[in-house]
């Protein structure tokens, strides 16, 4: 059932919703992160409808996280500390007209301020308590891909025919 209410942008923490938010390090440092399947390709049948943007407080895995967002993917990627997102968001955007994802300690803040708000099913209590939708997947596990057909259902299907999605290929 299509809302009334339709979003302009779809942000997204990187570490435990795009990720399983574990870190591999060596005595060089950090060298890995896991991305899940599928979130891609499900974040490319939003690509057309609503502006998708990435957020990480991740320092030292920042080079990893931009391999696969920006390089990778095509999508924007900044860095944003976690207590400072939710004005960050305003400022870009207008925290009202945004869909948020996020799984941390700092994201239930974030969550009941955005105009809907998603967390993964491995999300802290809190992040899971705030959110509008909780998916049954966690984070690196295609709860991102859960959460795009949530929201193109929720903000962008009417109903009145078979979906149809255009990848942009």
């Amino acid at each position: 059932m299509k809302s009334d209410w339709t979003p302009t942008a779809f942000v997204l923490d990187v570490d435990g919703v795009m990720t399983n938010g574990q870190f591999f390090y060596s005595a060089e440092g950090k060298i890995f992160k896991v991305f899940g399947p599928d979130d891609n390709d499900a974040l490319a049948m939003l690509r057309n409808k609503i502006r998708i943007h990435f957020v990480t407080a991740d320092k030292r895995g920042f080079d990893i996280t931009c391999k696969r967002i920006v390089d990778d993917m095509g999508y924007e990627l900044d860095l944003v500390s976690s207590e400072n997102r939710l004005v960050w968001i305003d400022n870009k955007y207008s925290a009202s007209e945004v869909i948020y994802m996020g799984d941390g300690i700092f994201d239930d803040c974030i969550l009941r301020n955005v105009g809907y708000g998603i967390a993964p099913a491995n999300a802290d209590k809190r992040a899971k308590q705030a959110a509008n939708f909780v998916t049954t997947r966690s984070g690196g596990d295609r709860a991102v891909a859960e959460a795009c057909t949530h929201i193109l259902d929720m903000f962008f299907y009417d109903g009145a025919s078979c979906r149809i999605i255009d990848k942009g290929y």
